[in-house]
């Protein structure tokens, strides 16, 4: 199944391509990028690239990638997802996002995020999506809200990262619930 691209305002979301893997490492590569996510590793080396532009290039199953572009240059500023639950919850979804630090605070990961959760409700025929992040990024706790999601609590130190414990704050959004234009 070919994977869809959505144009937002200033953004494209498209597949991922192999050509994106040295900015994958330039950008997913910073310490303060991988210091706010669970999943991307630091260092993140080329082949790191590569394995996850394979692994998720395209709409395989229950993962949907895409890279988030800006569509006026098409330069890849980050990435954005939904992890589909396995049965019996299969129509609920994990968001999951990050941008290159030159990208923060300009409003793409919020852009971004509306029309992930969107996609999910409408093409994918998702109940709930819902996101975590780290309590101390409170700038992501930010882009879940204006998307609409309702704060559901605290996991006290449920993530090892980097030899630290660290809480996790769980935010979600229910297809009845008004979803904010992208």
């Amino acid at each position: 199944m070919d994977q869809p691209s959505f144009r937002t305002a200033r953004l494209l979301l498209r597949p991922y391509h192999l050509s994106d893997a040295a900015d994958l490492v330039r950008l997913a590569g910073a310490r303060e990028v991988a210091a706010t996510t669970l999943r991307i590793p630091h260092p993140y080396r080329e082949q790191d690239a590569l394995d996850f532009i394979a692994s998720y290039g395209g709409e395989s199953g229950k993962i949907s990638r895409f890279a988030i572009t800006l569509r006026e240059n098409g330069q890849l500023c980050g990435g954005i997802g939904l992890r589909i639950d396995s049965a019996p919850n299969e129509q609920n979804a994990e968001l999951g996002y990050w941008l290159g630090v030159p990208y923060w605070g300009h409003g793409y990961a919020t852009e971004a995020a509306c029309a992930m959760v969107r996609y999910g409700f409408e093409a994918l025929g998702l109940h709930r999506v819902y996101a975590t992040h780290f309590a101390h990024n409170a700038a992501s706790g930010r882009v879940l809200q204006k998307i609409g999601m309702r704060y559901e609590g605290r996991s006290r130190e449920n993530v090892h990262k980097w030899g630290k414990f660290y809480d996790s704050e769980l935010y979600a959004i229910l297809v009845s619930d008004p979803v904010p234009a992208p």
